[in-house]
């Protein structure tokens, strides 16, 4: 714009007072167009300044949600470590249950023994001979062997085989 500002100039002056006309020409059309342009940079800036707002505003929305993003995470691990620590609760507790039952379990068994030894071979052999073969062996294994061998003698041959075989295993 200089460029073609001087030119005007140098050139009014080497036409003297005829281009003079021209010279006012050519600066009515440079102010024209700086008018032209200082709208433009007005405009520019005024879209700079909206743009600026959008990203400041953009920004304050995104620092929002990862606030409550990061909330909900928060709230979601501490939901995870009471999940796990009842499992815990309940995993500690289905053991201890188990415990308890294999020793009332044991207990029973033990005095069911205790019955089945004191009583006679051929009644106990009987009674176990109609037993399902299961709880048979069960109470089976918690005799003694000479008490065990006595009953198998005055039992069934086929009925003493088959809860010897699930004696053994």
């Amino acid at each position: 714009m200089k460029k073609i500002l001087f030119a005007c100039m140098s050139t009014s002056l080497l036409f003297g007072e005829a281009n003079s006309d021209k010279l006012f020409e050519c600066t009515k059309i440079f102010q024209e167009r700086k008018s032209e342009l200082l709208v433009e940079l007005e405009r520019i800036d005024e879209e700079k300044q909206a743009l600026q707002t959008l990203k400041i505003a953009t920004e304050e929305l995104l620092k929002k949600k990862k606030k409550a993003l990061e909330l909900k995470e928060e709230a979601l691990e501490k939901k995870l470590q009471e999940v796990k620590k009842r499992e815990e609760n309940i995993e500690r507790m289905l053991k201890e249950n188990k415990e308890i039952l294999a020793r009332l379990t044991k207990t029973k068994m033990s005095k069911l023994a205790q019955t089945y030894s004191k009583m006679k071979a051929s009644a106990a052999a009987n009674i176990l001979a109609n037993l399902p073969s299961k709880e048979a062996v069960a109470i089976l294994q918690e005799l003694k062997p000479k008490t065990v061998g006595q009953i198998f003698a005055k039992m069934d041959p086929k009925k003493a085989s088959e809860l010897t075989e699930l004696l053994s295993k």
